[in-house]
């Protein structure tokens, strides 16, 4: 009838939503989280994020022309926002230095302090938010190496750009070398700008901020976060427009791969379960400190024996199964 079809027509896109923004384990192997075992997984894929840059330095005469084309195709798209910005901030200090701090130190505050706080209050969701944010980062790092890319502030002077990071050093931990201490500009790969994960994670964040933030601060914020993050790349001259562009749809593409990277995981948990008995107890949480925890009860028996009390020879003749708890009540459907 016309009058169900439209709510069932009304329902299928939130339900599709709800599949991308809300993917869960399957109930077999749903764990419960734990920090000592999530920190060690993040510190390690950013290990691996920050040696693959090392290693897919590219040679300088190849990134520099990688950069020159991207500048070619932004002007035949008539796309020229890196120039304005960047005398913008160079000419003015109060905007320059503020801009070289939110570039230095923002994405390694926001993005882990939003995995925090998704960790301790939005746990259902966390997993497939760390999995899509992971997934785009190894994207990224393929990016790096197959397209090294000089940017706009290590060009020669005569494209017109300025280093706002060498330029305000003095106000800051870093040189004049990217954003590394100083001292420590050796150690990063400055031709990884292909796509800009800086502008990649800022969008994460406000996705996560807008779609599970109650505040409209919240809300707000994650709006503002990824817009003022692509200003600030450009305007420091540390990538080109699109970069940012990049950024976003590696992203893009990390969110449509994340129900596929987290089924995979899910098989192998559950084969590693299978061939370590230890695993699978850690995983459903036994050895806590509940009281009944060393008691041999059925599925959702509270009592020992509770069958056995309750269909023996003295059980009462009118117990139905609801007053048999949970376990009897699942027997009887």
């Amino acid at each position: 009838m016309p009058q169900t079809d439209a709510p069932r027509t009304e329902a299928a896109p939130r339900a599709r939503l709800r599949r991308w923004t809300e993917l869960r384990r399957p109930a077999a192997t749903q764990g419960r989280l734990r920090w000592w075992t999530e920190l060690p997984l993040i510190v390690l894929v950013y290990a691996c994020y920050s040696a693959g840059r090392l290693l897919a330095r590219g040679d300088t005469a190849g990134a520099v022309d990688h950069g020159l084309q991207i500048l070619r195709i932004e002007k035949v798209l008539r796309l020229n926002a890196e120039h304005p910005l960047n005398r913008l901030f160079t000419r003015e200090a109060w905007l320059g230095v503020p801009a070289d701090f939110w570039y230095a130190s923002l994405h390694y505050l926001v993005t882990p302090a939003i995995l925090v706080w998704l960790f301790r209050s939005r746990a259902v969701r966390y997993r497939a938010a760390r999995t899509w944010l992971m997934t785009s980062t190894f994207i990224g790092l393929i990016g790096f190496t197959l397209l090294p890319t000089c940017p706009p502030r290590l060009l020669s002077p005569g494209h017109g750009f300025v280093d706002t990071m060498a330029q305000y050093s003095d106000y800051g931990w870093w040189g004049g070398e990217a954003s590394a201490p100083r001292g420590m500009g050796g150690m990063t790969n400055q031709y990884a700008a292909m796509p800009s994960l800086h502008v990649g994670w800022a969008l994460w964040c406000g996705v996560m901020l807008w779609r599970h933030g109650r505040t409209p601060a919240a809300k707000v914020a994650g709006v503002v976060y990824p817009l003022f993050t692509t200003i600030v790349v450009m305007g420091t001259a540390n990538h080109y427009f699109l970069d940012a562009v990049a950024g976003a749809a590696v992203m893009g593409v990390g969110l449509l791969l994340t129900p596929f990277v987290m089924r995979t995981a899910n098989r192998l948990w559950s084969l590693f379960e299978g061939r370590v008995p230890w695993v699978a107890g850690v995983a459903r949480g036994e050895g806590s400190a509940i009281v009944s925890a060393g008691c041999q009860t059925s599925p959702g028996e509270r009592i020992p024996r509770q069958r056995e009390s309750r269909s023996g020879p003295g059980a009462e003749p009118g117990a139905s199964p609801a007053d048999a708890g949970d376990g009897a009540a699942a027997a009887a459907r």
